[in-house]
């Protein structure tokens, strides 16, 4: 159930949002959509790809966070550390565009969470918390359009194609992440001077070494997530000697 209602500083003057990336509240997410905007800040964590929507098959860019459906190898980083970027699909929850102002869903589970971040001041201004969500959407209402128009050109120049991600791990479990793509490199370099410089002056071909230079993430994460399940066998075995002793 939703109940979406325009954001009001008298009726919302008390009202309280629970932030924070937890699970419940839909942050083990493994593949999140993201906005050209983000890549700068994407890339230094996690791999950039493109994806399907199930319903349309429309192409948009996405941000991997982990393997498997339901992983977020990010959730530990983002709880510990405020300032390691969380893509904003996650961090707008659970606010909506309405027009040049906000909306919120009242039914959302992270407001009716018993803890929260205020909305409004007593004097009826916006909380810092609050103001961090209203510039998060003065990046995303531009930023989906501007998408949108970047993967439709790489479109238009066959510059998708199909990525195989398979990573086995040290619990002798091999993932493949199936429907994802990235950019074709060898179509990229056959592409004309002109295009070459089309894509340039537009801010795609930065774009494009972002996504490209991002694959380099999926190796760190499948490093991490070795470490972690190292860390985990490490503790069963010392509970079961523990337990022998």
């Amino acid at each position: 159930m939703t109940q979406i209602v325009p954001l009001n500083k008298e009726k919302h003057r008390h009202l309280k949002v629970d932030g924070r990336p937890l699970e419940k509240y839909g942050d083990n997410q493994h593949f999140v959509q993201v906005i050209v905007e983000e890549f700068p800040h994407l890339v230094l964590h996690y791999p950039i790809l493109f994806g399907k929507e199930q319903a349309t098959g429309r192409f948009f860019c996405g941000a991997m966070l982990g393997f498997i459906e339901g992983e977020n190898q990010f959730l530990e980083d983002w709880r510990g550390d405020p300032e390691f970027y969380r893509p904003l699909s996650l961090q707008r929850a659970p606010f909506y565009a309405h027009g040049p102002e906000l909306a919120i869903d009242l039914d959302h589970p992270r407001v009716k969470a018993e803890s929260g971040k205020a909305l409004f001041t007593e004097q009826g201004h916006p909380t810092r918390y609050l103001q961090s969500i209203i510039w998060a959407f003065q990046d995303l209402q531009p930023g989906i359009e501007r998408t949108r128009m970047f993967i439709a050109r790489l479109l238009e120049l066959n510059l998708i194609e199909p990525v195989a991600i398979e990573v086995e791990f040290e619990d002798g479990n091999l993932y493949k992440c199936d429907g994802l793509y990235t950019v074709n490199r060898e179509v990229l370099l056959r592409i004309p001077d002109a295009v070459v410089v089309e894509l340039f002056r537009r801010g795609y071909l930065t774009l494009i070494q972002l996504m490209i230079a991002s694959l380099k993430q999926v190796r760190e994460m499948a490093r991490t997530k070795n470490a972690r399940l190292l860390k985990h066998t490490e503790g069963l075995a010392y509970a079961h000697e523990g337990s022998m002793g």
